[in-house]
């Protein structure tokens, strides 16, 4: 199979994040194994969802990881031009969800799996396919731990989102929190009566809104845009009607960090703000959402002249978004983002990725291969 016809056999597997995978999970299997690959599948503490690990080549030597996460964002658009779990050709576009983020990847990684496999490799090739990365990388930190027992250190991984085939060294981390703050409902006419717990949340929201305004003087980082660590609360409800004392309201935030802060620790005010509430005689709940760390690979780093190399391009120094490479590297093996299409098509109607961009990413991983055979 080509790389345009595996990903439309892997758009067609609707694996939207945070439902269960086992479909898409089976084909790959399959696949992989006919293709000669060691194949392990590794199901996750939810119970209907599991990561994917496979190994071309002696799994005993360090090798490399080619990353990606199987999961999609949800296709609820109205706009989408035709089915979105069904992959439509337009001319050199290839449209359906997740055919840039980030299946694209994950159809040359297996596409090329049979002409890996017939290589002499010296160095192991993985694979690495988790689930529910879209939650905030909630299914690959049970892959890392198990890596151990499914193969020697690993020299680096290749992270396969979509950068247009340009390494990039950097990303910042993200931590989030959905905050909940109960209070006593009651008639609007008696406040005296009850606890308001939206005027409560509205001091941890002021908080938030403090914090944010703070972070954008700094510290920088210039590689970033923007060049700062950032913090916003992106939902907010609660309140049943007008005239009742609201009995409950629930805040989500996230904070975004330049490489060498903690992002959890961006978030300590809201923990504070929140904290004083139960005094006032608030319940309080917090929980959080997701969490990983910023990625910072060096220039020099071999993984970055390998990039250097195949791709002909100098890798970025930084990109705003995030992704499981953060975590690879807090794990101790390097890590760097190199994936076909463009992040801005993602997460909107019509995502699409090019036939020329996946021939060019095949090329690559074909040209990693000789490395791993030398």
């Amino acid at each position: 199979m080509n790389a345009e016809e595996i990903l439309a056999c892997l758009v067609a597997f609707p694996s939207v994040v945070g439902q269960p995978n086992g479909a898409i999970v089976d084909w790959i299997r399959t696949y992989a194994e006919g293709c000669g690959a060691s194949v392990t599948v590794l199901p996750g503490p939810e119970g209907d969802r599991a990561n994917l690990f496979a190994t071309i080549g002696p799994a005993e030597v360090p090798g490399l990881i080619l990353s990606g996460h199987m999961d999609v964002v949800p296709a609820g658009e109205p706009c989408w031009s035709s089915d979105p779990f069904v992959l439509r050709r337009e001319g050199k576009r290839l449209h359906g969800r997740g055919a840039s983020d980030m299946k694209g990847f994950l159809a040359c990684a297996l596409a090329a799996l049979p002409a890996l496999a017939a290589k002499p490799l010296a160095r192991p090739v993985h694979f690495a396919f988790s689930y529910d990365e879209e939650a905030g990388c909630q299914g690959v930190p049970h892959l890392i731990a198990a890596l151990p027992g499914l193969c020697a250190r690993p020299e680096g991984c290749i992270v396969g989102e979509p950068s247009g085939l340009v390494a990039v060294r950097g990303h910042k981390g993200k931590a989030a929190a959905r905050i909940a703050v109960r209070g006593r409902a009651g008639h609007s006419s008696r406040p005296d009566l009850g606890l308001n717990a939206i005027h409560a949340a509205s001091a941890v929201l002021a908080a938030a809104v403090q914090r944010a305004e703070a972070l954008a003087r700094g510290p920088f980082d210039t590689r970033f845009e923007p060049p700062y660590s950032s913090l916003q609360v992106g939902r907010i409800g609660g309140g049943e009607a007008l005239n009742i004392i609201p009995e409950s309201c629930v805040l989500e935030v996230e904070a975004r960090a330049i490489a060498g802060v903690d992002p959890e620790s961006l978030l300590l005010p809201l923990r504070e703000a929140l904290a004083a509430l139960v005094a006032l005689g608030f319940r309080t709940d917090w929980t959080p959402l997701s969490a990983y760390p910023a990625l910072a690979l060096s220039a020099e780093a071999p993984l970055a002249c390998l990039m250097r190399e195949l791709t002909g391009h100098e890798p970025v120094a930084a990109v705003s978004y995030g992704t499981e490479a953060g975590l690879y590297q807090a794990a101790g093996i390097d890590a760097i983002i190199c994936g076909p299409g463009d992040i801005a098509r993602a997460h909107k109607a019509d995502e699409y990725i090019e036939t020329d961009e996946l021939a060019a990413c095949l090329r690559l991983i074909e040209a990693l291969g000789e490395r791993m055979a030398a």
